[in-house]
């Protein structure tokens, strides 16, 4: 009896479902699912996705010679900037994070300082030095407004060595001025904060609005390149002195950011120490952790906007899969973005490198004049093509089975259902739309081993219930409107 309700089933749900290429040719085998969206359930509000290219990533996009090696052609530079960037051919990525530099050179891996000699105490005159290129980063903001991106995220990894404890902008150490780091040079606390709003006036001179400000990047680690450590309580001290200098700029409404530690977990005790302060919780905007020493799986907290603000997965070699079991392939990231988004509750998946050189876990892998895509890029993509800023995560839930599945309400009052088997097996999964008007259909877009946001079909609403079939290992989006 099950079975025969079961294969009536799969016959019914085949009218509606589109047939995909790499689903099972015996419709009666497929696993079922039965899931709900609440189109009324309002969750976190989305800002965005994006890349980062800092530490010269950017000059090697526009060209620049690396190690001997020549860089990419002009014809190249607009295909990899349109894989990034471009809403129909790429990922459509909608926040860029740029490194505010520290070092006194500019070499591979270094990002140079817009004050790179010591003016000679934190109360001389500054001596500000600016190129309006900043290691092609100008030149790529600028390139990301024409796309449309117009969320800059500027934030510095370190302040130059002079302001610091340990007299280099490498190795930790620590803001002279902050508790407990007195320094025989004086206290450089609202020096560095008028450095960082100076970088924030170089770019709006280049007509680049930056959005969003930090002053600190892993400040649990010191590492062997640009790193400043600071505790808890030093990051609520300095959110004191950088609130007050960006809301008496001409750049009140840029938001302030902290404090992107290497852990969401680690980050947990920095938010949690600005929201114990009333001053510094009044003064950050959006709250910023990394994953790299442990995921983010659950919320921070704040009740202010959380972002994942920079990660790629480990690895000591380059992928282009999909899913080949390495941990670093477009299935994992695809289901790190999904966990992000729907445990954590962020408000933002900002990915490390969008392309760099070597065994790279970039998107994008840079080859002298040439360029290879990993499915990372496809993975990105089908969530940041299609769920745009300010769109309103709801309510989602597949019924489990290994399926996986998040929706968002854009803007514009299309609702995207993103959805990951990660089953080896074909699975029919419908959805009952409750909550509010259900639109009436739409397009499906599948990215798997063979498939790369690829449009496959259209999506069919009936009676308030929407199916779709989902092919193994995949990840399926579904744009209704």
């Amino acid at each position: 009896m099950i079975t025969l309700i079961r294969a009536a089933l799969v016959g019914t749900l085949a009218a509606t479902l589109l047939p995909l290429a790499s689903a099972s040719a015996d419709e009666t085998d497929a696993r079922l699912a039965a899931g709900t969206i609440d189109l009324g359930a309002a969750r976190q509000s989305i800002d965005g996705f994006g890349i980062s290219e800092a530490f010269q990533r950017a000059a090697l996009m526009n060209g620049a010679e690396v190690n001997g090696a020549e860089g990419l052609t002009p014809e190249h530079q607009r295909e990899v900037l349109d894989l990034l960037f471009d809403q129909e051919a790429g990922a459509g990525s909608s926040i860029l994070r740029l490194g505010i530099g520290s070092s006194s050179d500019e070499v591979y891996d270094h990002m140079k300082s817009i004050q790179p000699t010591n003016p000679g105490g934190p109360n001389a005159e500054p001596r500000y030095v600016w190129d309006g290129y900043d290691g092609g980063q100008v030149w790529l903001a600028q390139q990301a407004q024409e796309y449309g991106v117009e969320r800059f995220y500027a934030d510095a990894w370190s302040a130059p060595g002079y302001m610091k404890t340990n007299g280099s902008d490498a190795n930790g150490g620590t803001l002279c001025g902050l508790p407990g780091a007195q320094c025989a040079s004086g206290d450089w606390r609202q020096a560095y904060a008028d450095y960082l709003v100076q970088y924030a006036r170089f770019y709006a001179e280049e007509g680049v609005e930056i959005t969003d400000l930090g002053f600190t990047n892993e400040p649990d680690l010191a590492t062997s390149y640009a790193s400043m450590q600071l505790s808890p309580q030093q990051a609520v001290d300095m959110v004191k002195v950088l609130g007050p200098t960006v809301a008496a700029s001409e750049f009140p409404e840029m938001n302030v950011l902290c404090c992107d530690a290497a852990g969401w977990e680690v980050q947990r005790p920095y938010s949690a120490a600005i929201e114990a302060d009333p001053v510094a919780a009044g003064i950050v905007d959006v709250h910023t952790g990394h994953p790299y020493v442990n995921p983010a799986r659950s919320p921070l907290p704040t009740d202010q906007p959380t972002w994942m603000s920079e990660w790629n997965p480990n690895g000591d070699r380059w992928t282009e899969a999909w899913d080949d079991g390495t941990g670093y392939d477009g299935m994992s990231l695809a289901e790190d973005i999904h966990a992000t988004l729907a445990q954590a509750g962020a408000s933002a998946y900002v990915y490390w490198f969008g392309a760099s050189i070597g065994a790279t876990r970039a998107l994008i892998q840079l080859d002298g004049a040439d360029y290879h895509v990993s499915d990372r890029l496809w993975a990105l993509a089908a969530y940041s093509r299609f769920i745009r800023p300010d769109a309103t995560r709801i309510a989602a839930e597949s019924g489990g089975g290994g399926v996986n599945a998040t929706a968002f309400r854009n803007a514009d009052g299309s609702v995207v259902v993103e959805i990951l088997n990660t089953g080896s097996g074909t699975v029919s999964q419908t959805f009952d739309l409750t909550g509010g008007a259900a639109p009436d259909g739409g397009s499906v877009y599948l990215t798997d081993e063979t498939h790369a946001v690829e449009r496959i079909g259209d999506a069919t609403v009936t009676d308030g219930r929407l199916a779709v079939q989902l092919a193994p290992r995949s990840l399926t989006t579904v744009v209704l409107d």
